[in-house]
């Protein structure tokens, strides 16, 4: 058995590379991501009963509305996916099942995003459930980033650069700001479904930026190995 360089300690047997984990991840994303487009519908001729197409396409804006907040939110979680592999020379067993639990809230989203998109201007209680259907998913998805976010950097042993303890906690304090904001949005979904599908809109651009950032700081010089806590 060998020691990876740069790595204390030695590489235990159940420890798997990132590369398979990345490249399942992606496949899964890529899936999701495209069988979101398959709401958006070509109004057939035969269905339009005398209004023009361009009336027809703008009566669809609930499904585009719907399309692009997925969209976003999918790809901003494909971004940090991404990053925060990019954190870690390997991962175990744990890592592996918190990913799936991941990969699990992402492959649904297209369900809740047609439910929404079909519901979303009809009558008002079924708005409303959609639109809870819709926030509980996104409520799930954010739970499981946080589980993988803490597997991947419980074990120092097993990230590329070390990870000090308070930009552990500045990284999940940053998401869980938005934690917070996605349960908000799941009261929200029983006042305006619209509004509760706004601010999704919004939590996407939030994770734009990178809120991964304090675990790619460099550690200081001389300083001894921080430890992520338990």
């Amino acid at each position: 058995m060998t020691t990876e360089p740069g790595v204390s300690g030695r590489r235990s047997a159940a420890d798997f590379s990132t590369a398979r984990l990345e490249a399942f991840s992606d496949g899964v994303f890529a899936i999701a991501i495209t069988l979101l487009v398959l709401d958006l519908r070509v109004p057939e001729p035969d269905a339009l009963h005398g209004e023009s197409l361009a009336h027809a396409l703008a009566g669809q804006w609930p499904a585009y509305f719907a399309y692009l907040v997925s969209f976003l939110v999918i790809g901003i979680i494909w971004i940090n996916h991404h990053a925060l592999c990019g954190l870690a020379r390997r991962v175990d067993r744990r890592t592996l099942f918190a990913n799936l639990f991941l990969l699990l809230a992402v492959s649904v989203i297209p369900f809740p995003t047609r439910l929404l998109a079909t519901y979303l201007t009809g009558r008002d209680s079924d708005a409303h459930t959609a639109a809870a259907v819709y926030a509980a998913t996104m409520v799930v998805m954010g739970i499981a980033f946080s589980l993988l976010l803490l597997s991947f950097t419980r074990d120092a042993r097993a990230l590329r650069t070390p990870v000090a303890p308070a930009d552990l906690r500045a990284a999940l304090g940053r998401f869980g700001v938005g934690g917070v904001c996605y349960l908000a949005t799941l009261a929200l979904a029983y006042v305006s479904p619209v509004a509760m599908l706004a601010t999704h809109a919004v939590l996407a651009v939030y994770y734009c930026f990178d809120q991964l950032a304090p675990l790619r700081r460099s550690p200081s010089k001389g300083g001894s190995r921080p430890t992520p806590p338990a």
